[in-house]
């Protein structure tokens, strides 16, 4: 199995090619199943997890099984999402997951890249763009989540301006991200509350927080309001969303649909069978 962060690397020194697993080399939209879904849950797929389909094939493909767009792309794929007809859901921003806006000397580099950024994506129809806490280093709870807030209100002013939503992600650092600050939901809602904006927000995956904090249904219930976006992946593993894992999906997306949420939801798992897998997980959370 590959890593999301190991996935990436290779992507940025051009060796994805001999980085994917033989389970997601290229399949072709004419080879799968066409899905019929109600899209009352608005469904996505992180690039990242099937990084060998060309994105023009890749989008026909999860058009065709009942996805809205694509998610975590880099800004050198935007178009060809567009033209396909799909939705980038969140957009890469760079920076890096242990860098991020919970120490001071990071502020004026992401600052400048969202600055940029934010823009563009307005004009090329991208509503989110991700950001990170960064890892601690050190630094206490109370003392990173002043530092985000500084930093990220920087940016806030030109998000709303443009009328794109930065989202922070929430990662488990028992397992996969060592140190990562954002690790829990009520740390992070409280920076999305003090910041008070509705273009900042909190990605809420459910892979990561079911291993740090569990209690997930009444986790989104509670902080509905500063959720803005979902990942999905199975528990243990970061696999299929099947019955080899703990994570009762249906009852999740159905309270998150309760909440009236109205953001996406992108699957963010390395398959066992492709694009079959994919295929699955979208007809369960399909509620």
């Amino acid at each position: 199995m590959i890593s999301r962060r190991s996935l990436l690397k290779s992507f940025a020194l051009g060796a994805a090619a001999t980085a994917v697993p033989s389970t997601l080399l290229a399949q072709t939209a004419d080879s799968i199943e066409a899905l019929s879904v109600k899209g009352d849950i608005r469904q996505s797929v992180s690039r990242w997890c099937f990084g060998n389909i060309p994105m023009d094939e890749f989008c026909k493909i999860c058009k065709k099984i009942g996805m809205v767009g694509i998610d975590l792309v880099g800004e050198n794929e935007w178009d060809t999402v567009n033209q396909n007809g799909m939705i980038v859901t969140m957009g890469n921003a760079g920076g890096g997951i242990a860098r991020g806006f919970n120490r001071l000397e990071n502020h004026d580099r992401l600052v400048e890249g969202f600055e940029r950024l934010i823009p563009i994506a307005a004009a090329k129809k991208v509503p989110n763009l991700i950001c990170m806490s960064g890892n601690r280093e050190g630094i206490s709870d109370d003392e990173g989540m002043k530092n985000c807030i500084t930093g990220i209100k920087r940016i806030v002013p030109l998000a709303e301006k443009h009328g794109v939503t930065i989202n922070m992600e929430l990662l488990n650092s028992l397992r996969d991200h060592a140190d990562y600050q954002a690790d829990r939901t009520p740390w992070a809602a409280e920076i999305a509350r003090k910041i008070s904006s509705e273009r900042f927000k909190l990605l809420y995956d459910i892979y990561h927080m079911q291993i740090m904090e569990g209690n997930l249904i009444d986790t989104i219930k509670k902080y509905k309001d500063v959720i803005g976006h979902y990942h999905t992946a199975g528990v243990p593993g970061r696999r299929d969303l099947d019955d080899k894992q703990e994570i009762n999906y249906p009852p999740v997306m159905q309270a998150i649909k309760d909440t009236g949420f109205k953001g996406f939801v992108a699957h963010e798992f390395s398959p066992k069978n492709g694009i079959q897998s994919l295929r699955e997980a979208v007809k369960l959370c399909d509620v």
